[in-house]
C-alpha cells in the first residue's frame, strides 16, 4: 500500500476530479461544493488502486484564536475510504501522513469528524475538545455548540493542546465552517 503526498497545485485537474468522484461516493451524496473547496490548499495524502482513489485525506491551514493569540492550525478535511475498501486500514495510512504534517508545520492539528469517523480519530491519540467552539464571521464572533462534541484535536509533536477553559474560535469560510 503506497500512501503519496502532494500540495493541490501537484495534483493537477484529472486527479482533483477523480478525487472528487471517490468523495462524492464515500459521503453518498452529502459532500458539497464548499466541503471540497475546504480540501484544497494544503497537503494531501492519498491512496490508489487499480479502481482509482480508494482513500484520500488533506490537511490545510486555519487560524484559530485562544486566549488572544492566533494560532496556525493544521485543519484535517476531505477524509473518505472508498466503500469496497473500508476496513482496511487505509484510513489510518492516510492520516499517518496528514499527522506529520501537521506535527511539523503546525501548532495542533485539529478536525470536526462524523459519528462513523470519530473512532478512527480517537484510536489514533486526537483529543475531543472539551471547551467552546466559536467562529469569527462577518459580523462577528459567532457560538458554535453543535460542533462542540465533534471538534478533535490533536496536539504537534512536543507541544500542549489549549486550555479548554477559553474557547477556539476558528477563522471564517463558506459553507460547514468546520
Amino acid at each position: 500500500m503506497t500512501v503519496t503526498t502532494a500540495a493541490t497545485h501537484e495534483l493537477g485537474p484529472a486527479r482533483l476530479r477523480a478525487v472528487r468522484r471517490m468523495l462524492d461516493a464515500a459521503f453518498e451524496g452529502g459532500f458539497s461544493d464548499e466541503d471540497f473547496d475546504h480540501a484544497l490548499g494544503g497537503v494531501h495524502a492519498w491512496i490508489e488502486d487499480e479502481h482509482g482513489i480508494a482513500a484520500h485525506g488533506s490537511v490545510v491551514m486555519r487560524r484559530v484564536l485562544h486566549r488572544g493569540r492566533s494560532h496556525r492550525v493544521g485543519y484535517v478535511e476531505g477524509v473518505g475510504v472508498r466503500a469496497d475498501r473500508r476496513r482496511q486500514g487505509l484510513g489510518g495510512e492516510v492520516m499517518a501522513r496528514l499527522e506529520r504534517v501537521v506535527d511539523g508545520a503546525y501548532a495542533f492539528g485539529a478536525l470536526s469528524a462524523s459519528d462513523e469517523g470519530a473512532a478512527l480519530y480517537r484510536a489514533r491519540g486526537w483529543v475531543l475538545w472539551g471547551g467552546r467552539i466559536e467562529v469569527l464571521g462577518p459580523g462577528g464572533i459567532v457560538p458554535l455548540p453543535d460542533e462542540e462534541d465533534s471538534t478533535f484535536l490533536r496536539p504537534a509533536a512536543g507541544a500542549r493542546l489549549p486550555d479548554p477553559a477559553a474557547p477556539l474560535t476558528f477563522d471564517w469560510r463558506d459553507g460547514d465552517v468546520l
